[in-house]
Formats: structure tokens, C-alpha cells, sequence
């Protein structure tokens, strides 16, 4: 079974990471959960309420990591899935972590990128000059980085796919599956 890794931290959104966490398995993948160390990650649930212009942050699920950034090598994985919420803000300054996200770019293999998982990606220099998508708040680092933002559902360029939030999970987790089974 080929093996996807699925990056995540502390605050990292529910809904962006149980959906393919389950998903992967039903087309044969396994899911691989890397985080800075390997131990229990507390997720976030993010909704915007009526009448508020930001998110409003609740405690959601806990999911445990099953491998370090440092520990990752990357060439036994198919595929890279970043997950969102507020954990990229932070993870994305771990060194592991910007060196596995650039071997996937390298070796062109398929990565996908939700929500505020841009930040990753950014920071790790993989998307200039590439046409994303990202939740609106993000796409200024997208822009920054030197790609081209587009607020659609979800876009892939290249090995690359990327989704705006989990409201775009269906059409987002289509198009990264059909990477992945076209890289076997």
C-alpha cells in the first residue's frame, strides 16, 4: 500500500484533516500522520458565525501523530497532504518539514494543500510562479510568494493541487486521488 504523509500541528482544522485522513484508505493509501514529534495533536474546528467578518476557533477532535518531521524520509511516500487551520502559521518553520515539502516538489510528486496549508508550501519556496487557490485570508501569502491567487473551489497546476477550505474536500480530494493513481 502506498503511503501518503498528512502534515500536521496543534490547531490544525478538523474537518481539513479527518476527511482525507479517511479518504486515502478507500482508494488503497495509507495515511501517514507527521507532525514535529510524535504525540497527541489537538485540533481546532473553524466556523465563520453569522455576523462576524473572522472564524471563530473551537476545541474539535485530538489525533495522534504517527512520525516526526525530522524522522520523514521522503522517498517512501506517494503523496503530501497539508493539512489547514492555524498549525501551518507555526509548523511551517521547521526545517524537516520545508525540506520534505521541497523533495515532493523536486521528484514531482502529487501534494495537496488546503486552507492556510499555502503557508507551507510558501515558506518552502514550491509556488512561485504556479496558480493557486487558498482560503481569502491566505491569499496574500500566496501572492507574496509569487504565485497567482484564484478564488475558485480548487486548482491544480502541475504536480500541485490545492482547495480553498473543507467546504471544497469532494472536488479537492477527486483531483488528489486521481494524482496520486496516476503517479503509481
Amino acid at each position: 500500500m502506498l503511503k501518503v504523509l498528512i502534515v500536521i500541528g496543534d490547531a490544525t482544522e478538523v474537518l481539513d484533516t479527518m476527511y482525507p485522513y479517511f479518504r486515502l484508505p478507500e482508494d488503497g493509501f495509507e495515511a501517514v500522520v507527521a507532525a514535529p514529534e510524535v504525540r497527541l495533536y489537538h485540533m481546532v474546528l473553524h466556523e465563520q458565525p453569522p455576523g462576524w467578518d473572522i472564524t471563530q476557533e473551537t476545541a474539535g477532535y485530538h489525533l495522534q501523530s504517527d512520525i516526526a518531521f525530522r524522522d520523514i524520509n521522503p522517498e517512501e511516500y506517494a503523496g503530501l497532504f497539508l493539512s489547514g487551520g492555524r498549525a501551518p502559521e507555526y509548523i511551517r518553520y521547521d526545517e524537516d518539514l520545508l525540506r520534505v515539502t521541497k523533495h515532493f516538489f523536486e521528484a514531482n510528486k502529487p501534494v495537496a494543500s488546503v486552507c492556510h496549508g499555502i503557508e507551507i508550501v510558501a515558506a518552502a519556496d514550491c509556488i512561485r510562479g504556479r496558480t493557486v487557490t487558498t482560503v481569502a485570508k491566505c491569499a496574500f501569502d500566496a501572492e507574496f510568494s509569487g504565485a497567482t491567487y484564484v478564488n475558485e473551489p480548487t486548482v491544480v497546476d502541475g504536480n500541485l493541487v490545492t482547495a480553498r477550505t473543507w467546504h471544497d474536500n469532494t472536488p479537492f480530494m477527486k483531483e488528489f486521488i486521481k494524482m496520486l493513481k496516476a503517479n503509481q
